[in-house]
This record gives C-alpha cells, sequence and structure tokens, in this order.
C-alpha cells in the first residue's frame, strides 16, 4: 500500500529516491517545475534529456509518458519527466494526466524507487483546474500497481495544497 504525503514546498529540495518533473515535450527544460528542476540539478540532467531525445525520442517525449534521468545536484537520484496534457474544455484527457502518473511510478519500479515527490502535473501553465487535477493524481496514484512506499505531493501553493489535501482525504 503506498501511503500518499501532501505537503507544501520545493519539489526540488525534496528528500526522496525520486522526483517527478512536468516536463515538456522536448525535454529540454522550460518554466515552473520543469525550470526549477533543470536549474537545481545542473547540466547533467540536460545532457542525459539531449541523449534520450537522441536515441530515444527524436520527436520528443509523448504526453502521459515518463523516462529517469540522473537528478544531478539535487537530493533525490533521480528524475523522473513526465508530459501531462494540455486541458481542453471540449476534449477529455483525464486518461492522458492519469498516465502521467502512473507511467512515472512504474518507471520509479523499474529504478528501485521506494519514495517519489510529484509536482501537481499539468495544472500550471497547461491551465487543468487544480481541484480536477488533484483529484486524477491521487486516484491514478491509488490504482496504481506500485512497489513505492511513500508518494509525496510536493505543491508550491496554498492553493494547490488545499485541493491535493482534500483530494487524498477522500
Amino acid at each position: 500500500m503506498t501511503r500518499i504525503v501532501t505537503v507544501r514546498g520545493d519539489i526540488t529540495e525534496a528528500d526522496v529516491d525520486a522526483v517527478v518533473n512536468a516536463a515538456n515535450s522536448s525535454l529540454l527544460g522550460g518554466g515552473g517545475v520543469d525550470g526549477a528542476i533543470h536549474r537545481g540539478g545542473g547540466p547533467e540532467i540536460l545532457a542525459e534529456c539531449r541523449r534520450i531525445r537522441k536515441e530515444r525520442y527524436p520527436d520528443g517525449l509523448p504526453t502521459g509518458q515518463a523516462v529517469a534521468t540522473t537528478a544531478g545536484n539535487l537530493q533525490a537520484r533521480w528524475v523522473i519527466h513526465t508530459v501531462g496534457p494540455v486541458y481542453a474544455k471540449r476534449e477529455d484527457r483525464s486518461a492522458l494526466l492519469a498516465s502521467a502518473y502512473t507511467t512515472s511510478l512504474a518507471v520509479a519500479d523499474e529504478l528501485g524507487a521506494r519514495s517519489v515527490a510529484f509536482p501537481a502535473v499539468s495544472a500550471g501553465i497547461y491551465g487543468w483546474p487544480m481541484p480536477d487535477a488533484a483529484h486524477i493524481a491521487v486516484a491514478a496514484v491509488r490504482e496504481s500497481e506500485t512497489r513505492v512506499e511513500q508518494v509525496r505531493f510536493v505543491l508550491f501553493s496554498l492553493d494547490a495544497l488545499t485541493a491535493f489535501e482534500a483530494a487524498a482525504a477522500r
């Protein structure tokens, strides 16, 4: 049984085996969580992302999928990069958002990670409404068959923390 913990904080400082990066498909860094992880982890992360792009995903990492790299200078051992979907009112993309979480946990299992920190994937610049994003995230983790012992949702804002606490309490 995976223990779910919600905390307000900076994911780049999480003391876990793996942190999940809400990446864009290029894997080459960006804003928000993605930029913070690349800055905090240093050039080793970008170097591995470039190699992954060249060798495995020349067109970019598909939405809902995940890959791992070193964590560079972060406390964690690994960064698991996942691409969440952009929110769309006219199209239900919730399965893709859930997949971002479940494939990240599958990668964590392959690595042997026992603790994983997630941000609120797709709930920033990708526009997913926070309460719905939290519900999908928590449900995906609960339904996942994983050996990860602790999933920590590390949330930057009080609004995000409140939404994830409510979802976890259900």
